[in-house]
């Protein structure tokens, strides 16, 4: 893959770093041959054949460098290529100064020129880097050609002057090709980290918006990683500098001392069975947890298809074996009740029989009901709205003396539900209330109440009776099939309000409102949430 001239540019903070180096290395080498050259270390070496050259080139050079110190500090060491070249053009003509004023190349002054150019060749392009060693090299020959012609040197000087050009050149070529590698190398890691990041970036957006629950748990315990979804499903009391809930944590010890599998099966606070799967996740501090929070529902979905598909047949049979007979039984027991010779008792006896016929003939209904429900159709809806109209509708259609209070927002709640399904689903539970409404205070009171709870992020909706609210030893029955504590239902309808509310992918469970009634909620998916 071939890359442009801009892309194998040296990144900005080692350009910076590098240009500071050579900066202070500049001021600190004209310092230090000042330095030799007023001590008897470099008696008669350096400044040998003319003094007052050497000491004023070296004046003019010690003041230059420290000039252009000040001015890369103030820009922070950030120069373009002309500056650059200038500083370049100062030291080679400094240094062959100096090497003049010392009596030729014998000083060992022109290898300083090495560094001076192998910075530039790492400094500047290619090119530019090549031009000043050929420069630096051209100075040199000169210099000497110079002093031959004048009489001061020796033909030694000139093969001297070009081993010196050659190994210029030799340096530069080496360290621009290095450059070059570590640009390129820079530039694959610069690459690499942003492709990096942005993956980072991808997975952080995926696993916060995941219908799956992501929960990470450090080694003291506590969340590291929280996603929506696992708040949604585990509960507002999971946060970051809080331990997980009771449950979790029993079923996470369980899994580590190896007495259960990787996977358990957790009540959530809403009623729903959450799915957990865990997994390690292996680090120099400690081990991690990984958990992964499912809704039970899919599973769920898939045996209630077999069982309505088992209803299906059973309800065939039913429909055939048992309501003929029911209905002759029914029939035959009203043309008895119609008699005239029968006594009070033996009326009221028929009376049974019509009514557990009737009773018997409405299971019936229900489970065929049951069994020939669609599938869901959800649409986007506004809660508030579709409830003032549902409330108009259900009041129509029922005798006068029912109170039902309705508490709205003035905010519409959107969102996604089928409204035949829900509408059904709603009339089961504000019949429920009214019913036990009636039986506590002897008044047909039911509330109903939506808004949207911020701390589960979702729109709820309460129906509320003045009840005592459904006993603790029979919380975990009461959505199963045919359970009922009166001597009146079927023991189907709330069965069926939950089998509606998943086939809407809503929830349904019972609790204490606010108020501290008893309450059947329903929770709501997001409008925008995939069906």
């Amino acid at each position: 893959m071939s890359t442009s001239p801009a892309s194998t540019r040296t990144p900005p903070i080692q350009h910076r770093q590098l240009l500071r180096i050579c900066a202070v290395y500049r001021l600190a080498i004209a310092l230090v041959l000042l330095g030799v050259f007023y001590s008897d270390v470099g008696a008669g070496a350096l400044g040998g054949f003319s003094p007052a050259l050497f000491f004023y080139t070296l004046v003019v050079y010690t003041l230059l460098n420290s000039g252009w110190l000040v001015f890369l500090h103030k820009s922070a060491y950030r120069a373009r290529p002309m500056q650059i070249g200038m500083m370049l053009s100062s030291d080679i003509l400094a240094f062959l100064l100096l090497i003049e004023a010392s009596g030729g190349l014998n000083s060992g002054l022109g290898y300083l020129l090495l560094i001076n150019c192998s910075i530039g060749s790492i400094l500047l392009d290619r090119r530019m880097g090549a031009f000043f060693a050929a420069i630096a090299s051209l100075g040199v020959i000169g210099l000497q050609l110079f002093n031959l012609v004048s009489g001061r040197g020796t033909t030694q000087d000139i093969v001297a002057a070009g081993g010196l050009g050659l190994l210029l050149f030799a340096t530069v070529s080496a360290l621009q090709y290095l450059s070059a590698r570590i640009r390129s190398a820079n530039l694959r890691a610069e690459l690499q980290s942003r492709q990096a990041a942005h993956l980072q970036r991808l997975a952080e957006q995926i696993i916060e918006r995941m219908d799956t629950g992501v929960l990470v748990l450090g080694t003291s315990g506590k969340p590291e990683l929280i996603n929506q979804a696992a708040e949604r499903l585990l509960g507002p009391q999971l946060q970051a500098d809080k331990a997980p809930p009771d449950g979790l944590c029993r079923s996470i010890g369980a899994w580590r001392s190896k007495k259960t599998p990787g996977h358990a099966l957790l009540r959530g606070e809403n009623g729903v069975e959450l799915h957990l799967n865990f997994a390690d996740l292996r680090h120099d501090s400690g081990n991690s947890t990984l958990v992964f929070v499912e809704d039970n529902r899919k599973l769920t979905e898939a045996a209630q298809k077999l069982k309505l598909a088992s209803l299906g047949h059973l309800t065939a049979s039913i429909a055939h074996e048992v309501r003929n007979p029911l209905a002759a039984i029914s029939h035959a027991a009203q043309l008895l009740s119609e008699s005239s010779h029968l006594r009070q008792e033996e009326r009221h006896l028929t009376d049974i029989i019509c009514r557990q016929s009737q009773r018997v003939n409405q299971i019936i209904e229900n489970v065929m009901q049951l069994s020939r429900r669609r599938a869901g159709d959800p649409q986007e809806y506004d809660l508030t709205a579709w409830l003032e109209q549902f409330i108009q509708d259900f009041r129509a259609g029922t005798t006068g003396g029912d109170e039902i209070e309705l508490e709205l927002p003035e905010a519409p709640l959107r969102t996604r539900f089928d409204a035949a399904q829900m509408a059904q689903v709603v009339t089961n539970l504000t019949e429920n209330a009214l019913h036990h409404s009636q039986i506590a205070t002897g008044r047909r009171h039911a509330a109903i109440c939506a808004y949207y709870n911020p701390q589960r992020d979702c729109t709820q909706l309460d129906i509320k009776d003045s009840g005592p609210g459904v006993p603790e030893a029979h919380r975990s029955q009461i959505f199963e099939p045919f359970f009922t504590t009166g001597n009146k239902g079927s023991g189907l309808g709330l069965y069926i309000a939950r089998e509606l509310c998943e086939a809407n992918k809503t929830n349904l469970y019972h609790c204490r409102s606010a108020d501290n009634k008893s309450c059947f909620r329903i929770e709501f998916v997001h409008a925008f949430s995939v069906t």
